[in-house]
């Protein structure tokens, strides 16, 4: 294969299904109202096509390291993009909850395996000094697609059926299969090694249980002590995995990373980091139709800003690293990330539209400098044998801090809302408003944890030198 041509087309391949499969994680939860009248079911019992899919997706990405070493990345990411493509016409054919549920599943596995692979196979290609501009391509969707999901489902709902929000995946993922057969590199791993059962049961069912009840408790459909009970299961799971871990040949995922500085503060630093980002998906909608008043295709419009200024920074990011390093761009851009998050606590009924679309300018430019930098960061001190287990891991991450993110923005608005109804508009703005400033602290907060890079840390990727 052409090298040039598979560095020219690979993040556009990547970037391209995981915009399907960001978009697809969050666009269903505005068609579950229509989804329940077509199919004679209640909405909340629909609740379950929201959850299996996030269960699926956290079961299934530990198993994607291993998938690709032993199969291929080619062979893997084909098969993903392939199984999310058929899974999403099943959904859209659906003749009942049951149905649509399975479904949901496959969609869950077939997403799972396309996110780290499709960062292992950037990794792979790209030498550490070309690192950073192919992660700009594939950062985008991450974080354009949970702020467009809510919106485009809105609009495709309201011009056409639900089916459709399900059957639009189809064009997108055949353009990615064919793509991906062409310019995608086949990298295997350097030894084969056999799949962790135990570990696999273990990191699975904890990160399932863990991932569930963030999703319902966010939703506030569970009492505290059934949700401390739940808690404490899923985190004596993850512990015995951790135990398990230290003293097997072949663990599912390899803790020993963690001991690699970059890629620690990377993982564990980006995993708060996005707490606090995590939950905008969630307030900004509702600060825009509920608090505002304002109608879906207006509130979709006030979230493209961000993404302009998400693909505008890709422009200078590197110049930007280069010149700072990672340690100050990521201390100081934390900073600014929840200084801009805290602006939303202004921003009310008469508030002038263009300073809307500024912050979100704001906010779309540091989130995408942000995570181009935690995301390439991680890979800047970890040897080409350990990139397949260090994007497994960072994905999973990324994966439970999401989920950690929309919980913490649901449970603090509804924490400020009291007992208080949702139609009140002075008093559900107001607690969307101390959300934003939650959130805001967590993530200034955040930048703690950046500290305990050196200066050097990164150079690498931002220079192209050897650490």
């Amino acid at each position: 294969m052409d090298t040039s041509a598979a560095k020219r087309y690979l993040p556009w391949v990547v970037a391209t299904a995981l915009f399907m499969e960001q978009l697809d994680s969050t666009i269903v939860n505005t068609a579950i109202p229509s989804m329940a009248a077509s199919l004679q079911v209640t909405p909340l019992s629909l609740k379950a096509v929201v959850t299996s899919y996030i269960l699926s997706l956290a079961v299934s990405i530990p198993v994607s390291g291993w998938m690709a070493d032993r199969y291929g990345t080619r062979r893997v990411f084909m098969s993903a993009v392939a199984i999310f493509t058929l899974a999403s016409v099943l959904c859209g054919l659906s003749v009942n909850s049951p149905m649509l549920v399975a479904a949901r599943l496959l969609q869950g596995l077939g997403a799972a395996m396309m996110m780290p692979v499709g960062r292992l196979t950037i990794v792979r290609t790209f030498p550490k000094s070309e690192l950073l501009s192919a992660m700009n391509f594939v950062i985008v969707p991450a974080l354009i697609g949970p702020l467009l999901g809510p919106t485009v489902g809105g609009l495709i709902v309201h011009w056409l059926t639900w089916r459709d929000i399900f059957f639009v995946n189809v064009p997108v993922g055949i353009t990615a299969i064919f793509l991906a057969h062409r310019y995608m590199p086949d990298y295997h791993g350097e030894a084969a090694r056999p799949l962790d059962l135990i570990g696999l049961v273990l990191f699975g069912t904890g990160v399932a249980l863990l991932s569930w009840l963030l999703e319902i408790f966010g939703e506030h459909q569970i009492d505290i002590t059934s949700a401390a009970v739940l808690f404490l299961i899923a985190l004596s799971l993850l512990l015995a995995y951790g135990w398990h871990a230290r003293d097997s040949a072949y663990p599912l995922l390899q803790l020993a990373l963690f001991k690699i500085r970059t890629f620690r503060v990377s993982v564990l630093g980006g995993f708060i980091t996005r707490i606090g980002v995590g939950g905008l998906p969630f307030l900004l909608p509702l600060l825009y139709q509920l608090g505002l008043g304002l109608p879906a295709w207006q509130s979709g419009l006030l979230m493209m800003p961000s993404a302009a200024a998400a693909m505008g920074m890709k422009l200078i990011s590197a110049r930007v690293l280069n010149r700072y390093g990672y340690r100050q761009v990521l201390i100081v851009n934390t900073v600014l990330i929840g200084l801009t998050i805290s602006l939303y606590t202004f921003v009310q009924q008469g508030t002038p539209l263009y300073l809307i679309v500024a912050i979100s300018l704001m906010l779309g430019f540091f989130n995408s400098l942000q995570f181009s930098s935690m995301n390439s960061i991680a890979y800047a001190d970890v040897n080409a044998a350990d990139s397949s287990m260090a994007s497994t891991i960072a994905s999973s991450m990324q994966q439970l801090s999401m989920s950690f993110g929309l919980a913490t923005g649901s449970l603090v608005t509804g924490w400020f809302l009291g007992g208080l109804p949702q139609s009140d508009r002075m008093a559900l703005t107001g607690a969307i408003h101390h959300a934003f400033l939650t959130l805001a602290v967590v993530t200034i907060l955040s930048s703690l944890t950046f500290w305990s890079l050196r200066k050097e840390d990164g150079e690498s990727i931002s220079k192209g030198s050897t650490p």
